[in-house]
């Protein structure tokens, strides 16, 4: 769901080019990732305050539930965990201003962030059983190998396409949603319940995503029963 206007589109008309818009705000986020980060570690304290304590309340929190489902080696992939979290909260949440573009409600980049847990996921499997993680996919008995098998395959890969279409799916009903409400009311008060209602479910799906995420990895790292 695109708003009517892009500030970004109307940049590329003045130098002539085109780059498809989810693309453009995807840069756009990572820019301002980039930037809040340097801000926040610019001038570090041990009395955290202003971006650094946002960052270090956002970090810790985060880390430790991870902890919780993972255990401690799970502090490994945090990095991947805390910037996929990160990324696709402001994707989401940037979408809810006038003249921007969630890059989550395009299928593109919810699938490259579903390929880059799948892959980590079989990544971590490989690093921790080396080839004995093909053990996960045979079932209880050797017996019941060549049914399991398939199984477990296509299981895997429907992975990708729940992580891809509920995080899209969700954000760009959300987009539509409120793009009906002001199409309707005319002004920007009808819609404020609903606004707010949208920064709520942006957190929760990049929490969703990423809470989804620490089980396959905390999966593939156990030991096939």
């Amino acid at each position: 769901m695109e708003h009517p206007i892009l500030f970004l589109d109307l940049l590329q008309g003045f130098f002539k080019t085109h780059i498809p818009p989810h693309v453009t705000y995807t840069w756009l986020i990572k820019l301002l990732l980039v930037g809040l980060g340097i801000l926040a570690s610019r001038q570090i304290s041990l009395v955290p305050k202003g971006a650094q304590n946002v960052f270090e309340l956002i970090i810790s929190g985060l880390e430790e539930f991870m902890v919780e489902i993972t255990g401690e080696e799970g502090r490994a992939f945090f990095p991947y965990i805390c910037t996929a979290f990160m990324f696709i909260a402001f994707c989401n949440l940037i979408g809810l201003l006038p003249g921007f573009l969630s890059p989550t409600a395009n299928i593109n980049t919810t699938l490259s962030l579903a390929l880059c847990t799948f892959v980590f996921t079989h990544y971590l499997g490989v690093k921790y059983h080396g080839v004995k993680y093909v053990k996960h996919f045979l079932g209880p008995i050797p017996a019941l190998a060549p049914l399991f098998f398939p199984i477990e395959v296509i299981g895997h890969f429907a992975r990708v396409l729940s992580l891809t279409l509920r995080l899209f799916g969700n954000i760009m009903g959300e987009d539509l949603v409120l793009a009906i409400l002001l199409f309707l009311a005319g002004m920007f008060l009808a819609p404020l319940p609903m606004m707010f209602l949208a920064v709520f479910t942006s957190i929760v799906q990049a929490f969703v995503f990423t809470l989804l995420s620490m089980m396959y990895f905390a999966g593939s790292m156990e030991h096939a029963h």
